[in-house]
């Protein structure tokens, strides 16, 4: 199945899965488990929420992972940071990669905004080289777009109201 196609059929199995929910961490825990079930390649894939200066981890699929990571440290940080999309070949060398697997090798990190203000990233990881190409950043944006009108229906704006700023 080409890429596009999976990421289509991934947008229309979020948009199910997540029809109706309330809850952000419902929510968010289902789209991580989702992506790590369907992603080749992938060893972790998950989302870190915004509190302040500090992105927190949320829910994910994966090996245990760094719990805080600072706006503007790593590639999770750096996404928040500069607002955009992160697309990183190889983590090793990436300044100031925070390695919380040692077996990653390749990362994408996608901001999710509200209301114009990135209140959390999704993150992907794998363990091959290269592994993520301008059809995943294609087909993982707008499945961001999705996952954030998605989001909008449930709690996690009272969420950010009284915990992101």
């Amino acid at each position: 199945m080409k890429k596009q196609q999976c990421y289509a059929e991934l947008r229309q199995n979020l948009t199910a899965l997540l029809d109706g929910e309330s809850h952000f961490i419902a929510a968010m825990a289902n789209c991580s488990a989702l992506l790590y079930q369907h992603l080749d390649g992938i060893n972790w894939a998950g989302f870190y929420l915004r509190h302040g200066d500090t992105l927190v981890l949320g829910p994910f699929q994966g090996k245990v992972a760094c719990v805080r990571i600072p706006v503007g440290k790593g590639v999770c940080g750096m996404a928040v940071e500069e607002n955009r999309i992160q697309r990183v070949n190889d983590v090793h060398a990436f300044p100031g990669h925070i390695a919380c697997d040692a077996s990653t090798n390749a990362e994408i990190v996608l901001p999710i905004s509200l209301d114009g203000r990135v209140v959390a990233v999704l993150d992907i990881d794998s363990t091959i080289y290269h592994r993520f190409d301008q059809d995943d950043e294609d087909g993982l944006k707008a499945l961001v777009e999705r996952l954030c009108q998605l989001l909008n229906q449930t709690d996690l704006r009272s969420f950010i109201n009284n915990t992101l700023y």
